[in-house]
Parts: structure tokens; C-alpha cells; sequence
């Protein structure tokens, strides 16, 4: 019997919960099952709207898997029993969720990536906001730092990217009529994360990622299509730039890794993360600064970001060294929150980087102070 092909993926985004991604997601699987297409539901969350719920009259919804944790009952979707089933197409609520500990997987993402690799197309919705390299402009934004994120190569790798879009007075209209939530969770959101100040910046975010997508994957696109606006994107660009950052215990090393990946998927450009111990090696390293660096150069993995330990007691030398035989032509510091407080990132450090860096461009990374959440 020949291998089956893998799957494709396409992805229903929006800007926040109610602009319609679910509803479009099964309104493109009733397409599809009265064409014959073989359609599941591997995972729907239905919040309670009632029109969207009705969207799934007549497909076969996979039954969920019970995990236990600590003493209590979870469900989630069950991926070895969509895997067993073999549907030509599988749809996939919430891409960005963290399974209970003691499921197969940690995301439901990487659910989603096993069951495309297994050659079953898949459909899938998320907000803007769980894009990894978008986190620290989402907490600027909205005052909330988001737990649950997607990395930005799941989404690149995806066959299609629908944007779906509505107006942010539409969408707190919606919210109003008790269309989105129940009528007390709604007062809560609008007296928080659903401000029109706060949907108006998500959706020129969620906006300009469309226009990024659309003139770095290809001119390939459906249009516009009334109120639910979706956009196709296709293709990758090529790489013409390449780009280092600077890994280091500081908890602001993870600002500066997202901000250089998504300069980088920007410009097309190749990332490094580069750590350089003084002592010449991690294991030389107090333990709390050796996880802290681990935990940022797995992190940058995750991201697809290549990582490198560099030996030396020059941090400088080294870093511009690496720079210049790799011939990047951007590094990323991180700025420590509290002004200069280490000698790794003294000031003296980063002005010896930028006096023997001067055919490279310093970028030192800085946190901005985060939008108080109800803030206005």
C-alpha cells in the first residue's frame, strides 16, 4: 500500500473571539461534505453560540479523549482516534491550546502537525494574538501577556491563511446581543479586553500580518468577500539577510529573540541565537543562569531559530567574530529591565559591540511599558 501525502493545512484567523473563524471553518466543511468529501469534526469548542452550533448539523464529530489530572476530568481531542478514522479532512478548533499534562502532545498544534503528517487535510482557527513573535506587541496592546502561543512556523508552513474580519463595532455589537458570550461574561469583556480602543490596534495588527503574508508568499489570493474579509497566501520568499541575537540568562533575552525572528521572517532572513559563556561553557555557569540560557536557546528552537555556543571570554569579539564569518548583518541585545544591572550588559559591553560592529546594524531591544489591562 503507498504512503499516503501529507495533508494540508489551512488556518481561519481573526483578531479576536466572535469575528466568525469557527463559523467559517464549518461552513466550509458543509461545502465540502455535499460534495461527498469525507469531513470530521476532530475537535469543536461551541461556547455556547447557537448559530455557529447549528453549522455542525450532519458532520461526524470524533468523540473526546478523557484525561485525568490531579484528581479531575479533562477532555480533549482525541488524535489517535481521528488517526484510526483516516478522514480525507479533519477539523480542528483552537490551534494554540495547551493539552492537560499527561496528553500525548503538550499544543493542540502539534496534534495538528501529526495529523497532516499522517496525510489528512486539517482546518483550523486561532487569533492573531497566539502568533509567538507578535507576544510583546499583544501585551503592549492589551496589558495581557498571552500563555498559549503558536510558533510563527506552523502558521508559514500552512497551505492556506484565511483572515477572517469584521469590524470592531460590529463585533461589540455582536457582544452586546449576548452573540459571543452570555450576557454577564460579556459585560466583563467589555469592560476589558473587548475596549474599541484595544479591537481597533488587533485588527490593524491582524491587517498588516495579512498584507506581510500576502507580499512574501505570493500575489495568490482570493479576495475580499463582504463583511468576512479572507485573504490566500501562498509561497515563502527568499532569504537575502541574515540576523544574530544575542542569548543570555536575562528574562528580556526571549523580547529580543521574538523581535529578531520576526524582523527575520520580515526580510527573509536568516536567525541565529548565539550564547557565549564567559567561563567557555554552559556547564561553567551558576545553575540558575545555565536553565535560563537552555531555556532561551530551546525556546529560539522552537521558533526555528539555528542556536549556537560560543567559547571565549571576549563576549564581544566573540559575537561580532560569529557575525562576521556567518556574514550577518544585524545583531539583537537585549536590554535588561533594570538599567544596566550586570556586568554582561554593562554599558560598556554594548558600546565596545557597536565600536567593532561598524559594518553591522546594533539593535539593543527594549521592553515598552505594557497598556495597563481595562486600560484606556
Amino acid at each position: 500500500m503507498a504512503e499516503r501525502q501529507r495533508g494540508k493545512l489551512k488556518i481561519f484567523m481573526g483578531y479576536a473571539a466572535g469575528v466568525g473563524k469557527t463559523y467559517q471553518m464549518l461552513e466550509e466543511a458543509q461545502q465540502l461534505r455535499r460534495k461527498s468529501v469525507d469531513v470530521v469534526v476532530g475537535y469543536f469548542e461551541p461556547h455556547g453560540r447557537q448559530d455557529t452550533i447549528a453549522k455542525t448539523e450532519g458532520l461526524e464529530t470524533i468523540p473526546r479523549k478523557k484525561v485525568d489530572y490531579r484528581g479531575s476530568a479533562f477532555e480533549e481531542m482525541d488524535t489517535d482516534a481521528v488517526l484510526r478514522r483516516a478522514p480525507k479532512v479533519c477539523l480542528v478548533d483552537e490551534l494554540p491550546h495547551t493539552n492537560v499534562p499527561g496528553s500525548t502532545r503538550t499544543k493542540r498544534w502539534a496534534d495538528v502537525q501529526a495529523l497532516v503528517g499522517a496525510g489528512i487535510d486539517v482546518l483550523t482557527t486561532m487569533n492573531i494574538q497566539h502568533l509567538e513573535s507578535l507576544n510583546d506587541q499583544i501585551r503592549h496592546i492589551t496589558g495581557v501577556r498571552v500563555r498559549e502561543t503558536v510558533p510563527d512556523w506552523v502558521v508559514q508552513q500552512a497551505d492556506e491563511v484565511v483572515m477572517v474580519d469584521l469590524t470592531p463595532r460590529a463585533l461589540l455589537h455582536r457582544l452586546e446581543r449576548g452573540v459571543v458570550y452570555s450576557r454577564e461574561k460579556a459585560e466583563r469583556a467589555l469592560e476589558n479586553f473587548f475596549r474599541e480602543s484595544t479591537l481597533v490596534a488587533l485588527r490593524e495588527l491582524a491587517l498588516r500580518e495579512t498584507a506581510y503574508e500576502l507580499e512574501h508568499r505570493g500575489p495568490d489570493s482570493d479576495g475580499a468577500r463582504g463583511e468576512r474579509a479572507s485573504e490566500t497566501v501562498e509561497g515563502r520568499a527568499g532569504k537575502q539577510h541574515k540576523i544574530a541575537v544575542l542569548v543570555t540568562a536575562e528574562p528580556e533575552t526571549a523580547m529580543a529573540i521574538r523581535r529578531a525572528k520576526r524582523v527575520g521572517d520580515i526580510l527573509g532572513a536568516e536567525c541565529f541565537a548565539v550564547a557565549v559563556p564567559s567561563s567557555g561553557g554552559l556547564s561553567g555557569l551558576p545553575e540558575a543562569d545555565r536553565e535560563a540560557i537552555e531555556k532561551h536557546l530551546h525556546f529560539a528552537r522552537n521558533l526555528r531559530i539555528e542556536t549556537r555556543i560560543l567559547a571565549g571570554h571576549d563576549i564581544a569579539a566573540a559575537l561580532v567574530d560569529f557575525a562576521r564569518r556567518n556574514q550577518v548583518t544585524q545583531v539583537f541585545l537585549a536590554h535588561p529591565r533594570e538599567r544596566w544591572r550586570i556586568p554582561l550588559f554593562s554599558r560598556g559591553l554594548v558600546e565596545r559591540i557597536v565600536g567593532i560592529a561598524k559594518d553591522m546594524q546594533i539593535v539593543v531591544v527594549s521592553e515598552r511599558e505594557a497598556k495597563p489591562a481595562g486600560g484606556s
